[in-house]
């Protein structure tokens, strides 16, 4: 495991923007399940602004870990959330943009998405592998749409899942522990105070950690973080 400790959200972006920018210069084709939330979209922003020149994204495939069952078009759909931030600013062919389909019936779509992605990712280990597989985390120690409340559903044989947010019940589309931990590169971005104490717990293994989904991932591959101070403030 790498940890990348940045000073600012901004300073983060561009640490694991420069990564990413290495990564797919290293591979004739990459395959990227992206995530959701408010880093990501820092990440984005930074990635469409200045790196334009040093990234060919005609060999970029990208795939989401996670979506809310809402159309492509409402403002909580990560899939929107991507588009403005990231995809309308690149050069990136359509064929290459595999999103979950949020706006069809959840358990439908999880089947649809799971053998879509059997058929088009590489195979490693017996299954579909993501080169890279970038994850946010709740304040929850939530990661994906995989909650503690239903942690089991990372140990589902499926590749994906509906996941529903304990909170709002909004039901969601996931991909599951196994394509998760099956990854060559699996890059947390976790920003923010709210998010120390996870981050602690975690990485010190103490308290509740393993109720929280996020202290599932171990990747066949290699696991990076990349923090900001706030969120590594409690780190020892």
């Amino acid at each position: 495991m790498k940890l990348k400790i940045a000073t600012t959200k901004s300073e983060l972006a561009l640490d694991f923007s420069r990564y990413l920018a290495i990564l797919i210069a290293s591979r004739k084709e990459v395959h990227i399940a992206l995530s959701g939330g408010s880093t990501p979209k820092v990440v984005f922003d930074e990635l469409a602004a200045n790196f334009q020149p040093d990234i060919d994204w005609h060999k970029v495939h990208i795939y989401w870990g996670d979506e809310r069952c809402v159309p492509p078009e409402d403002e909580q759909s990560n899939f929107k959330m991507t588009l403005d931030h990231l995809i309308s600013r690149i050069q990136i062919p359509e064929t290459n943009i595999h999103r979950m389909l949020g706006e069809n019936e959840p358990s439908k779509e999880a089947i649809r998405y799971g053998d879509f992605l059997k058929e088009k990712l590489p195979q490693a280990n017996g299954l579909p592998q993501f080169d890279l597989v970038i994850l946010g985390m709740g304040d929850d120690g939530h990661t994906a749409s995989i909650f503690p409340h239903e942690i089991d559903l990372w140990h589902s044989e499926r590749y994906c899942e509906v996941a529903t947010h304990p909170e709002s019940g909004q039901k969601r589309i996931t991909i599951t522990g196994q394509l998760i931990n099956n990854a060559s590169i699996v890059a947390f971005l976790v920003t923010g105070e709210n998010k120390a104490e996870k981050v602690k717990e975690i990485h010190e293994q103490e308290g509740h950690y393993q109720s929280y989904p996020a202290s599932l991932v171990a990747p066949t591959g290699r696991l990076l973080w990349f923090l900001d101070a706030a969120a590594a403030a409690k780190l020892t």
